[in-house]
């Protein structure tokens, strides 16, 4: 296949016509235009705008068979092999700037607000037969057309908050991640229950993107308090209990310290927070963190082969929780400053003003082992960063195999205490 080569289903091009921009600029008028500021780039409040109706093509040739290869990150057409990848956002909208200058809340636009009415269900046309194609965006991201074999991807910006802005590909292949998994699951096959050692099968490991909103903010905060410095300790005799006492001055502290903090990855799925007796799947936020700083501008074919779970969570849902962790944040940045209190500052007040912040939606990639325990009816999961590696899981144990040990340890420290005491008659 040579450059000019073209996909058969690929729109034909149009012949380009000259254009007349007027007559040249004088010295003067480029010296001025030279000088003058540069336009700025596109804004994340508009990302996806300019996103095709549905149809991802391959630049090079036109076909829609385009598909992510995990082993080098880049986007590769079946079609004619070519392979690329999408700008990263980090650059292309300049997210790793201007944090400390943000005002107020800036939202790009597949952080939007989530509408109530919108379903999972969406139709679209197929950009080369026409045939509408229907997508359960609970599910997924893509369908093939039945009639012409386009892929259809959910690319425009939907009113139900599918689409986010950027998308952190998968590093990790499948195989990776069964090995990862049996690794993790293999240290704890000692207590591990008879019926998941037999039933555990890797294999049936699933490649997930997982919906979080990925924030850089601007914030102060203030802690008041009480810190105390120890003056005197001593000991006295309470019957056949020793007591210790002790003295100490008791100081008014207070605390103030303004930062920023750059790519704060929040979950955008409810039950992502969910610490209950029936689940386990919050040891996803276990995996963290994602190298966000290499999340690419959304473009569907990432999801080719993957699954992807949809965001339910608006940025007004989240605010609590960002001003939460600023303030967890903002403690560790006061704490070097407390050395002196040596009896430790009880803080009796706390309080953050978020100057700015900047919300984006990302898709962020985890490989996913799941199995439900009949007994406890507790559905476990096992979950790989497939970025990094990181492995953290919950494993059904057997409580009488927990027992044995338990009793065993008892019984072996127990003989060493007793031959210590013999040792020492």
């Amino acid at each position: 296949m040579t450059s000019d080569d073209q996909h058969p289903d690929a729109p034909a091009a149009e012949p380009r016509k000259p254009v007349f921009d007027g007559p040249p600029l004088s010295l003067e008028e480029e010296l001025a235009a030279a000088r003058a500021e540069p336009e700025p780039g596109p804004s994340i409040e508009t990302v996806n705008e300019s996103l095709a109706d549905g149809v991802n093509r391959c630049p090079k040739c036109g076909s829609t068979d385009v598909q992510l290869r995990a082993s080098t990150g880049m986007l590769v057409c079946l079609f004619c092999r070519h392979q690329w990848q999408e700008e990263r956002v980090e650059e292309e909208f300049g997210l790793g700037v201007g944090i400390d200058e943000l005002e107020g809340t800036v939202i790009a636009s597949g952080a939007g607000e989530i509408s109530e009415d919108a379903g999972d269900i969406i139709t679209l046309t197929c950009g080369g037969c026409g045939a509408e194609v229907v997508v359960d965006t609970a599910h997924a991201m893509n369908a093939r057309c039945h009639w012409c074999r386009h892929t259809l991807n959910v690319n425009k910006r939907t009113p139900n908050g599918a689409v986010p802005d950027a998308v952190l590909p998968f590093r990790l292949t499948r195989d990776e991640a069964v090995e990862k998994i049996r690794e993790f699951a293999g240290k704890r096959r000692l207590f591990a229950h008879p019926r998941f050692r037999k039933e555990f099968v890797p294999e049936n490991v699933l490649g997930v993107y997982l919906p979080y909103l990925v924030v850089d903010a601007r914030a102060e905060a203030r802690y008041t308090g009480r810190g105390e410095v120890q003056t005197r300790r001593w000991t006295e005799k309470n019957g056949d209990n020793t007591v210790t006492y002790y003295a100490a001055d008791v100081y008014e502290v207070d605390r103030s310290v303004a930062f920023t903090v750059d790519d704060l990855t929040m979950e955008g799925a409810a039950d992502r927070a969910q610490f209950d007796s029936t689940t386990t799947n919050n040891i996803v936020n276990t995996i963290l963190p994602f190298d966000t700083k290499n999340a690419v501008r959304w473009n569907s074919s990432y999801l080719v082969g993957f699954t992807s779970e949809k965001r339910d969570l608006d940025v007004t849902d989240l605010q609590p929780k960002l001003e939460d962790q600023l303030l967890s944040i903002g403690r560790s940045q006061v704490q070097s400053s407390l050395d002196r209190f040596d009896r430790g500052v009880r803080w009796e007040g706390e309080k953050v003003d978020v100057g700015g912040s900047r919300w984006v939606s990302m898709y962020l990639p985890v490989w996913i082992y799941s199995y439900f325990q009949d007994d406890t009816k507790m559905l476990h999961y096992i979950a790989v960063n497939a970025r990094t590696g990181e492995t953290m899981g919950s494993v059904p144990v057997s409580q009488w195999r927990l027992v044995l040990a338990a009793l065993t340890v008892g019984t072996f420290l127990e003989g060493i205490a007793g031959a210590i005491l013999v040792g020492v008659s």
